[in-house]
């Protein structure tokens, strides 16, 4: 049945939402105060048709958009879209009970996006297509183009295209080139490859190993694992020059990165000692410490010895003790933290509700919290602020531009 709705908000997931006596009725696509007509099956509005368009909407930069599932709110003006992630952030703490200064929305410009998750398959003419998820499915949307993305991103999208037709030899392989472009060039981890009996062939190996170096790329590895390293690919975190592992975490866009950093190292300037919690290859222990010594933590092996092999390179910086230990089996203890008089964690999405049990028993006056996912960020939150933290603020970084994510910094002090 058609229906005309109005559209009331963007919900959490970036889609419009329209109230009618039967629930909520969810719009891809549209924005608060639009007048829209489509079909509703199971609580969704299908082939949307705008009747009365928001003054807010603006007209999108990609020819993928509508189709690819990268950009879902690439139609809204800048504004109120800023805004719109500030409310998603104070939406998730309100469900905890939990009140603080919410800064403005760190904004990130197009086209600054280092990494890149792109899939590969083959089309029904038995070509290579290289793409994104269409939204809500499985079905991939070739694309050319990429705002969001470093154009050296996107320039090497036909040599990655070259690169994934070796990986597509298995019929049960689903390809997915994560792309990311360094201090020495693009880095390529490949993961969805059959790798049992009959899987890739060592003819199709060398066939990728072959194109990687056609293409230049300083690595190509497969889940992990280096097939080609022309180039040790790098990255600079502070004053340090530091080896990325293969498949291992970089943020995502170097503004964003830099916003978060500046901020942590702002909250925690005068410390004694700091512990920097699911500190990866060093993102944040390198600029901390030119504040203070640091005790680094991470579950990556790869990853600390990556900052590790990085400590040699930038002088002036204080002592920096590295330990690869998993933070969700066996979190720092107050024991295991004693003299740390600050804590920066960036854990996944997942949280660190373990590891934040144990921070009211340690020393630490403030504790820095930088999250991808507003949500656990609460739950945690709410632990901290019962054992007599309290939040000073949060920063909204709009690291995924155009997008329903989005990712915070938050200060607690006691």
């Amino acid at each position: 049945m058609t229906e005309t709705l109005t559209i009331a908000r963007v919900g959490g997931q970036g889609d419009g939402i329209a109230e009618t006596p039967d629930g909520p009725v969810f719009a891809p696509l549209t924005l608060p105060g639009e007048t829209v007509r489509g079909e509703v099956r199971d609580g969704r509005l299908e082939a949307v048709e705008i009747l009365t368009a928001s003054a807010d909407r603006v007209a999108p930069v990609s020819p993928h958009y509508g189709d690819c599932g990268g950009c879902s709110l690439q139609h809204w003006a800048a504004g109120p879209y800023l805004d719109w992630k500030r409310e998603q952030v104070r939406l998730a703490l309100a469900r905890e009970g939990i009140e603080t200064e919410i800064e403005a929305t760190v904004a990130v410009p197009p086209g600054t996006r280092r990494r890149l998750a792109l899939h590969a398959r083959r089309g029904e003419d038995g070509g290579v297509k290289l793409g994104f998820k269409a939204r809500r499915s499985w079905r991939l949307v070739e694309v050319t183009v990429c705002p969001v993305a470093d154009p050296r991103l996107v320039a090497a999208f036909p040599a990655l295209t070259r690169i994934a037709a070796a990986f597509l030899e298995h019929p049960k392989s689903a390809p997915t080139l994560h792309a990311t472009w360094t201090l020495t060039g693009l880095d390529v981890d490949v993961t969805g490859v059959e790798r049992r009996s009959g899987g890739l062939s060592g003819d199709a190996q060398m066939r990728a190993i072959q194109a990687a170096a056609s293409a230049d790329l300083a690595r190509l590895s497969l889940a992990g694992e280096t097939l080609m390293m022309e180039r040790q690919p790098m990255v600079m975190f502070g004053a340090a020059t530091v080896p990325l592992p293969a498949g291992g975490f970089l943020q995502a866009v170097p503004e964003a990165e830099a916003a978060m950093v500046e901020r942590a190292v702002g909250a925690v300037r005068g410390a004694r000692k700091i512990a920097d919690l699911f500190c990866g290859a060093g993102t944040f222990t390198f600029p901390l410490a030119a504040v203070a010594p640091v005790l680094a933590a991470d579950g990556s092996a790869p990853g600390i010895a990556a900052l590790k092999a990085g400590m040699g390179s930038a002088k002036g910086l204080k002592q920096i003790t590295a330990e690869a230990r998993d933070l969700f089996r066996r979190p720092l203890a107050p024991y295991d933290l004693r003299g740390c008089d600050a804590v920066v964690m960036d854990p996944p999405r997942a949280g660190a509700i373990e590891q934040t049990k144990q921070l009211p028993g340690t020393k630490a006056g403030v504790v820095v919290y930088v999250s991808c996912n507003p949500v656990t960020f609460a739950r945690d939150a709410r632990i901290l602020i019962d054992a007599g933290f309290r939040l000073e603020r949060v920063t909204p970084v709009d690291q995924f531009l155009w997008s329903a994510h989005v990712e915070l910094v938050g200060v607690f002090r006691r």
